[in-house]
C-alpha cells in the first residue's frame, strides 16, 4: 500500500496530469449519463412503470388472506388505494381504521383498498391476527418474497399508492399515520375523475 501511495502522491501534485485526469472523469461521467438517459416520451410510451407520482403502477399478483390471488393490472377501471404496512408498525395500525371506514364508505363507487403486508418483515399470522383484531374486511394481501415493496422502493412504513383506472399512481403518502379526512378527500376527486 506504501509504494501505491508514493506513485499516487507525485501524480496528484502534478498540477497538468491532475487537471488532465480530472476533466477525462468528467468527460466519461458526462458521455455515460448522455448515453444512459431515457428520454420523457420513450417513458411515457414504453409504459414503463415506476413508484412515481404520473407514472403506471407496478403490476404484480400476490395471494390474499381469503386465499385467493389478487393482481393490480385485474383491477384497472376502478380507483384503488394501495397500502404497504406491517403488524409491528404503530403508524400502520393507527391509520388501518381511517382506510376501513374509506371502504366502507366508497366499495359500492368502486374504490378498493387494497392492503399489502409485508410478510417477508412481518409473518402471515400476525398480519391475520392484526386484521382480525381490528376487524378489517378490504382485501390483505401478503407480499411474502418483498417483490412489491422492491417494485414500490419502499421506503418507511406506512405507504399509500392511489391509483387511478388507468392504473396510473396519482398521489403517493410515504409514512402515516393518514386520517380520514386526508384519504376521503383524495379518493373523492379520484372517483370525480372516473365519472
Amino acid at each position: 500500500m506504501h509504494s501505491t501511495m508514493q506513485r499516487i502522491v507525485p501524480f496528484m501534485r502534478d498540477r497538468k496530469r491532475w487537471t488532465a485526469f480530472t476533466a477525462l472523469v468528467m468527460l466519461l461521467g458526462v458521455a455515460w449519463t448522455g448515453a444512459s438517459m431515457v428520454s420523457d416520451a420513450e417513458i411515457s410510451s414504453a409504459g414503463i412503470a415506476s413508484p412515481q407520482e404520473g407514472f403506471l403502477a407496478p403490476d404484480f399478483e400476490l395471494d390474499t388472506l381469503d386465499g385467493a390471488a389478487v393482481s393490480l393490472a385485474a383491477l384497472r377501471g376502478r380507483v384503488v388505494v394501495v397500502n404497504l404496512w406491517a403488524s409491528w408498525c404503530p403508524p400502520c395500525r393507527a391509520e388501518m381504521p381511517a382506510l376501513q371506514a374509506l371502504y366502507e364508505e366508497f366499495a359500492a363507487q368502486d374504490l378498493v383498498v387494497l392492503g399489502v403486508n409485508m410478510t417477508d418483515q412481518d409473518s402471515a399470522a400476525e398480519a391475520i391476527d392484526f386484521a382480525d383484531e381490528l376487524g378489517l374486511t378490504f382485501p390483505i394481501a401478503f407480499d411474502r418474497s418483498g417483490e412489491v415493496a422492491r417494485s414500490y422502493g419502499m421506503r418507511a412504513l406506512p405507504s399509500t399508492y392511489f391509483v387511478d383506472p388507468g392504473g396510473v399512481i396519482r398521489r403517493v403518502i410515504i409514512g402515516g399515520p393518514l386520517n380520514e379526512a386526508t384519504l376521503r378527500s383524495i379518493v373523492m376527486d379520484l372517483l370525480e375523475e372516473a365519472q
